[in-house]
């Protein structure tokens, strides 16, 4: 009796299992297997991303409060320690005392204190600056309103303990609510207080850009003192050039204060600068990853600078960090450039003075003394 050969099974599975069995790893042709790979390396990136700068951007604006916010106050000897323990609760507000509320105003457009409340008359008056920050303007109302409404019904105890009839005039004042003058009003123009915010990310990711397209148009073969000289040259002509536009533009929409210009100018030019210098060190070191620096400034500093969130509404090192960098100093300057005249700019103008000098001194180190790729590969460099 002979025996019959094993039987093959045609079908495709079968041609898969015996293809297997013969060694094969995958079905996949590499191309297909590298382009699975790739997405899924770019989703999982991608959803990374997207969790850390949720959580950051939440972290920080979700529900901003102040914290230590300085205000000035007006107020008999006798009612000053009930007064400050009263605003000062729970720690949203610094209270300083002010002598009469010309010293309030004053305080206010040199930027010391964000508000002030007037007790010493028969009326309290609020006073406020909208300019500073919507939310530094509201919490104060809220804030001094208490108090008022406190004061108004330890009068009436008073007055029910008497026992005597109330005359009109007293009920009306009792009534009567508090003036509120808005000693630095946001104009016409920027009813929202936003113009801050959209310039300072105007210039921030131009000059990121500008960082790293000047970095291309640089040899980074032929390092050279002269080639830095050149470099930082180019940047200093984008940066004036930059603020120039950028003021030209916000004139078109009625943002800069009359008087303002040329102190709104000089901020631009060292916004600019501060950015495009630091950047382009980063990106003299390491090429166009340095560009990140830039990019960091834009995604993460500027929800710190005090653009949309007061620096007195973040957490500590928020604020400290936030105030640290050119976007925050930049901000900062603005603000003060375009509704705070009398207040002193000395440091962010110092911040952005230092990342500008900083960067564009090492721009200029780094070509003068860092080896070439051509002489690290023993070809000589021609001169020039």
């Amino acid at each position: 009796m002979t025996d019959d050969p094993p039987s093959q099974d045609p079908s495709p599975d079968g041609e898969a299992a015996a293809g297997r069995d013969q060694g094969e790893v995958s079905v996949y042709p590499p191309r297909l297997r590298t382009f699975r790979h790739t997405t899924i390396l770019l989703v999982t990136v991608g959803a990374l991303v997207q969790l850390v700068l949720s959580a950051y951007y939440l972290s920080i604006g979700h529900a901003p409060a102040p914290h230590n916010l300085p205000v000035a106050v007006v107020a008999a000897a006798d009612q000053q320690e009930s007064v400050r323990q009263q605003i000062e609760h729970g720690g949203s507000f610094r209270v300083t005392f002010a002598t009469d509320a010309g010293q309030i105003r004053s305080d206010i457009l040199r930027k010391d204190v964000y508000g002030g409340l007037d007790l010493s008359g028969a009326t309290p008056h609020l006073y406020i600056a909208s300019a500073a920050g919507t939310g530094a303007s509201n919490a104060i109302r809220s804030a001094f309103t208490a108090v008022i409404n406190n004061r108004v019904a330890q009068n009436v105890k008073k007055l029910e303990a008497a026992g005597g009839p109330v005359p009109l005039s007293t009920v009306q004042q009792l009534t009567s609510p508090a003036a509120i003058t808005d000693v630095a009003p946001l104009p016409g123009s920027d009813t929202t207080g936003g113009s801050v915010g959209l310039l300072i990310q105007a210039l921030a990711l131009g000059a990121t850009v500008a960082a790293l397209g000047l970095g291309r148009l640089v040899d980074r073969r032929r390092r050279s003192l002269v080639q830095g000289a050149s470099h930082v040259a180019m940047m200093v002509l984008y940066s004036v050039a930059s603020a120039a536009v950028v003021l030209m533009v916000a004139g078109w929409f009625g943002v800069p204060a009359s008087g303002s210009r040329w102190s709104l100018f000089l901020s631009f030019l060292l916004v600019s600068l501060a950015i495009t210098g630091s950047t382009a060190a980063f990106v003299s070191l390491f090429g166009p990853a340095g560009s990140l620096v830039g990019t960091l400034y834009f995604t993460l500093g500027v929800i710190i600078s005090g653009s949309s969130i007061l620096p007195e509404f973040l957490p500590t090192a928020g604020r400290v960090f936030g105030q640290a960098l050119p976007t925050g100093a930049g901000v900062a300057a603005i603000r003060d450039s375009l509704y705070f005249p009398d207040a002193p700019v000395r440091t962010p103008l110092t911040v952005l003075g230092l990342y500008a000098g900083i960067g564009l001194g090492a721009v200029l180190v780094i070509n003068a003394f860092s080896p070439s790729r051509r002489r690290r590969a023993g070809v000589a460099v021609p001169p020039g």
